[in-house]
């Protein structure tokens, strides 16, 4: 059935129940009547009609809405409460601390002991400085049991005029330094002679070195700058050294990666007047040229700097020449951000031994020695470094190394012969109180730790230590290398006024060797007697008190366990030391 008819069909039996329901109450009582149907239904399709687009409603419910219209009556309320005006948190500020161009200082302590500094500097116009630094360290000495005198005098003078403009800067120095030591380290007991014998000896030591060099510095340049540097060193025995060193960099980008080229010349030459057991002259000379070549790269979280260095060794007194390649690479890896960073590498150089920097390292060095650089082939090193924490930094490191000819100092020889009643035919460092350079093939297998620690914003401190496993191709012994050094510090801020530090440090055993005449057996030859150093420990602290913004007060304590510490052989250290002093910061 279509649903036209069906719908027509239901209109029509709703309509009739309709109408029946009407009937009956019109008149409940309709009685009965037959209907004859003559023809059958035939159902018919009605026309289409178009619905339209608005159709009529005639709810109820969409009458017109009735107006409202209401008033508010307001009326005014009396109020007392008066709000209090708001104030902002205060934010603690640490007073800014005004600074000064210059500043001296002042100390005495015992031994005699003088200690000053005295830093001047002044701005000659926006971009044109001049400085100067005047240092001065000394003491008496007065070491017990000693014979010789053991006084000591370090004053130096240092000037600079430099220029900052835009696009470079550079500055020019001109340096002096006096210095005086004693070969004190005598062995009495060998000698057994009264004090009219020692008290002829005289065994002051006198070095001076004047120095004149400058940098220059460039911004977005290949050429990035430049150092130069002349050095004339000399002693009170007529040695003398020269030295003159010139350090030019370049650098530049080839496809976003970084190369720069480092080119040094490096030039010494130098004399003493006699050798240890004659009357030769000694004389050196060395010019070294080198070029050292390196690329940097990043990719993520890897970073390599890939480099060369190469040098060509001329030996001027010898007529001898050598080319040396040494690799200069290192990579690392941050295992997890910053807080571990895998690093490795292997490292090599030419170091250009002087006299100068012996002395700096053993003042008490003979005016004999044996001039020559030291090859270091290879140092290869892996480590660990990173952060704890965030304020917490540490650094483990172990590294392999080979260095040919390596400089070492030992105990000079004593005499064959002595006169039985004056030393007069006997220089004043040959009793076995001083010292030679010897120079070996040296292998080194060492491990390094060290830890970094801001406990607060007051205190700081750190710790760190070394251990080495040395061996000497042709010497007995690694002469004068210790095999473990300890250091650890505390710096603290106590108050606004009131501040202090400890600092202790601890070296292993060291061996040297005793060459002397052999007394028992035969006095024509010597007897080779290797003697062990005691390994010691050094505390040294110091406390300070700020008056005010420029004047300070500080007391320094070194050795405070007062031992009697050799760092060389026959060479007791000064013991308990006190320095009280002050600190003066000023402008002009």
């Amino acid at each position: 059935m279509k649903i036209s008819t069906l719908n027509k069909s239901i209109a029509v039996i709703l309509f009739l129940i309709s109408q029946v329901g009407f009937s009956q109450k019109k008149d409940e009582n309709i009685g009965t009547e037959v209907v004859n149907v003559v023809k059958p239904y035939s159902a018919t399709i009605s026309d289409a009609f178009k619905v339209k687009e608005t159709p009529s409603l005639d709810d109820d419910d969409n009458s017109k809405k009735e107006e409202i219209k209401y008033n508010i009556f307001s009326f005014p309320v009396a109020s007392t409460f008066t709000p209090a005006k708001g104030k902002a948190a205060g934010v603690d500020k640490p007073k800014k601390e005004k600074l000064f161009s210059n500043y001296a200082t002042l100390g005495f302590g015992n031994y005699a002991r003088i200690v000053g500094e005295l830093f001047i500097t002044e701005q000659l116009s926006r971009s044109d400085y001049v400085g100067g630094m005047l240092r001065h360290h000394s003491s008496q000495g007065g070491i017990e049991e000693l014979i010789l005198d053991d006084k000591f005098y370090n004053t130096s003078l240092d000037v600079t005029y430099g220029s900052q403009q835009r696009n470079f800067n550079w500055n020019a120095d001109l340096g002096y330094q006096h210095q005086v030591y004693n070969w004190y380290g005598i062995e009495q007991n060998y000698f057994n002679r009264d004090e009219v014998f020692y008290n002829q000896i005289d065994p002051s030591h006198t070095y001076h070195n004047f120095n004149l060099g400058g940098k220059i510095g460039y911004e977005e340049s290949f050429f990035t700058g430049a150092s130069v540097k002349f050095n004339r060193f000399w002693d009170n025995y007529g040695s003398a050294e020269n030295r003159f060193l010139v350090k030019p960099s370049f650098e530049f980008d080839i496809m976003e990666a970084a190369v720069k080229t480092n080119v040094i010349v490096d030039y010494v030459s130098g004399s003493f007047e006699r050798n240890y057991f004659d009357l030769n002259e000694i004389k050196y000379g060395f010019t070294n040229f080198g070029l050292n070549p390196s690329i940097s790269l990043t990719e993520d979280d890897w970073a390599f700097d890939i480099g060369v260095s190469l040098f060509y060794s001329a030996d001027l007194e010898n007529s001898d020449s050598k080319f040396f390649i040494y690799p200069n690479i290192t990579a690392s890896y941050k295992l997890v951000g910053d807080l571990m960073i895998f690093y490795a590498g292997a490292d090599g150089n030419l170091q250009q031994n002087t006299y100068r920097e012996f002395t700096n390292e053993n003042p008490f060095l003979s005016p004999t020695l044996l001039i020559a650089p030291t090859s270091r082939p290879y140092d290869i090193f892996a480590g660990l470094k990173g952060k704890l924490a965030g304020n917490v930094s540490y650094n483990v490191r172990g590294s392999f190394m080979q260095e040919n000819d390596k400089a070492l100092f030992r105990n000079n020889a004593f005499p064959l012969s002595l006169d039985p009643a004056l030393p007069n035919d006997v220089e004043p460092y040959a009793f076995g109180n001083s010292f030679e350079v010897v120079y070996d093939d040296l292998k080194t297998l060492s491990f390094f730790g060290e830890l970094k620690a801001d406990l607060s914003k007051n205190i700081s401190a750190g710790i760190n230590g070394t251990f080495r496993s040395l061996s000497a191709k042709n010497q007995e012994e690694v002469w004068n290398l210790p095999s473990i050094t300890f250091g650890a510090n505390v710096e603290a801020n106590i108050t606004e006024k009131w501040y202090a530090g400890l600092n202790l440090f601890f070296v292993g055993e060291r061996k040297d060797q005793v060459i002397a005449p052999d007394i028992l057996n035969d006095p024509a030859f010597y007897a080779f007697t290797t003697k062990t150093l005691d390994s010691y420990f050094d505390v040294n602290a110091h406390v300070g008190y700020k008056y005010n913004e420029r004047l300070t007060l500080f007391l320094k304590g070194n050795n405070l366990f007062n031992q009697s510490n050799e760092r060389w052989l026959n060479f007791p250290a000064q013991q308990i030391q006190v320095v009280l002093g002050a600190n003066y910061k000023f402008d002009f």
